[in-house]
């Protein structure tokens, strides 16, 4: 028998002895034939007409909506290459889709120091820290600058 043909009635009448072949299966005369017919009319309806093989969609390899240049043209914000918005940080966004910023990176053939935040947005929020004192030493006072180490101040 080849492996393309297979006689319907006989593998029909297989799988229904399996079936009544369960010590779980209690049923009547009446509910072994429509069982049988059931089966073959299943196994016609498969061999009858090859169905067309679905290929499952392959990851699309992933386009940008702009250029690594375009989305770094202006300074106030950065255009995702996945929807082509302006963000003034991407992270966030790229989270909402499952990414890192490493991974986002690979996915675009990105260099690894591309930023993940906008210039105007970094600088903002500098001068913001720089304002509340984030970054000065302990005793420090606000505005004065730490001596070099081994410098004098002169005595008047």
């Amino acid at each position: 028998m080849d492996e393309q043909t297979f006689d319907t009635v006989t593998l029909a009448a297989d799988l229904t002895a399996a079936w009544l072949g369960n010590p779980n299966t209690r049923v009547t005369t009446e509910e072994v034939s429509t069982f049988l017919k059931l089966i073959h009319e299943t196994l016609v309806g498969l061999t009858a007409a090859p169905a067309p093989i679905i290929e499952q969609a392959l990851p699309a390899e992933h386009v940008a909506a702009v250029t690594a240049r375009k989305s770094l043209s202006n300074p106030a914000h950065i255009i995702s290459m996945i929807d082509g918005k302006s963000y003034k940080t991407l992270r966030r966004h790229l989270s909402t889709h499952g990414l890192t910023p490493e991974k986002y990176r690979a996915r675009y053939g990105l260099k690894d120091d591309y930023p993940m935040v906008a210039p105007a947005y970094s600088e903002e929020r500098r001068a913001m820290a720089k304002r509340i004192g984030l970054g000065r030493k302990p005793g420090q006072k606000r505005g004065a600058k730490a001596k070099a180490p081994g410098t004098r101040v002169k005595a008047r």
